[in-house]
């Protein structure tokens, strides 16, 4: 690039003014730019990395900010970073802060990244694809950065934007708006369609230079309809007519990269085993996933047990579900605890719920055994174990 072009586009660009309503993240206490650290900020697209990178910024004072998804910007390569880093220079000098957005669309951004940092920069880079916390990153950044992903909005922060009660019918609105704040704002659930079909085209098919969209889709929105059911790889070949099996664990990986999916896995004791079973599949974000999979019937409980294995995941409790087929299953196990999700508990389903719990403690010497519903509160003793029934809208963060 021309050393004026890239000047006036430098300089012109600015951080993204305060959203209408602008939530401050939960996650903002814990991410001050650390010195020469790089904090990285991924997830999937449009879930509020570039607003809370802007809020990092605004807190941090003045700080050099550059989003390489600006349309001006697509003709730059990794030749072109001497020149940037020159320009960086005059514009403002070390130790400005450096704030890069969407550093995923400039290949060999890890180059630059590691240039930064070995000038004593500050750096927060956001990315929208998994990849950036893979092998690439760090062997570039070893020991110098600190991952964080971001989610759409958890069920505390959709009621501060959308100024409701924590309470059973807030969260009832929760399971179905989801917390992309775009769509929160518009209400339009073609926006929650067109932002899957763009991952799909962008951080999928283009990315990764597949020929056929079209089975990547059908595979993504098959799983979103069907979340916290256990599908193996030859099921969903011969249910999607995808020509091998490998092709679907490759298209998997892929939507679980972009942050659309994420999996969890059957507990057992053997490793074979864990390799081998099953895995859920779980959304992302319920808004997405209702907006994209359509039911005759609302699905209460699916959505309810998505966002308990969202917040699971955003706690970083690494989960599993454990099952034995046609006698029991208990949907999360974590380190110290097993969990039921259901919409109501009642006489007819309370025996299943509590056998899958019992058999999971066997298995996993669970400390806790919990069951969520929407609104219920109860202690149930059964056979010596304590069991606490709790509301979701008190649980969720």
């Amino acid at each position: 690039m021309l050393k004026d072009t890239l000047y006036k586009i430098l300089q012109t660009q600015a951080l993204p003014p305060p959203a209408p309503h602008e939530v401050v993240r939960a996650v903002a206490g814990d991410l001050a730019p650390v010195p020469g650290m790089a904090t990285v900020l991924t997830g999937v697209r449009r879930c509020g990395k570039s607003t809370l990178q802007a809020q990092l910024a605004r807190e941090n004072g003045g700080v050099f900010y550059c989003n390489f998804e600006d349309t001006r910007l697509f003709a730059m390569t990794a030749a072109d970073f001497p020149l940037w880093l020159e320009l960086l220079d005059e514009l403002a000098p070390a130790p400005t802060p450096v704030f890069l957005d969407e550093v995923q669309e400039i290949e060999g951004w890890q180059r630059l990244a590691r240039t930064l940092l070995d000038r004593g920069r500050t750096l927060c880079v956001t990315g929208s694809n998994a990849s950036l916390l893979g092998i690439g990153l760090g062997a570039k950044l070893t020991g110098r950065h600190l991952p964080h992903v971001v989610f759409p909005f958890c069920y505390s922060e959709y009621l501060t934007y959308t100024q409701r009660e924590r309470n059973a019918e807030s969260l009832e609105a929760f399971l179905d708006d989801g917390g992309f704040p775009l769509f929160l704002l518009s209400r339009r659930d073609e926006i929650l369609r067109e932002l899957a079909r763009n991952i799909v085209q962008r951080d999928v098919v283009a990315r990764h230079g597949l020929r056929e969209s079209r089975s990547v889709m059908n595979l993504l929105l098959f799983l979103l309809a069907n979340t916290g059911q256990p599908f193996s790889l030859q099921t969903l070949a011969k249910n999607l007519a995808i020509t091998s099996v490998n092709r679907v664990s490759q298209y998997i990986a892929f939507l679980q990269d972009a942050y659309l999916l994420f999996a969890v896995p059957k507990f057992s004791a053997s490793f074979k085993q864990r390799v081998v079973a099953p895995p859920k599949y779980y959304a992302i974000d319920n808004g997405l996933r209702r907006a994209n999979s359509p039911q005759t019937m609302p699905d209460k409980g699916r959505r309810l047990e998505n966002a308990v294995a969202l917040e699971l995941l955003r706690r970083k409790m690494e989960s599993c579900y454990a099952a034995e087929k046609a006698a029991w299953e208990c949907d999360f196990v974590t380190q110290d605890a097993a969990w039921q999700v259901c919409w109501r508990l009642t006489e007819e389903n309370m025996a299943r719920e509590v056998r899958g719990l019992l058999a999971a403690k066997a298995q996993t010497r669970a400390k806790r055994l919990l069951i969520l519903t929407l609104d219920q509160k109860q202690t149930l003793p059964q056979e010596g174990e304590m069991i606490e029934v709790l509301p979701a809208w008190e649980w969720l963060g």
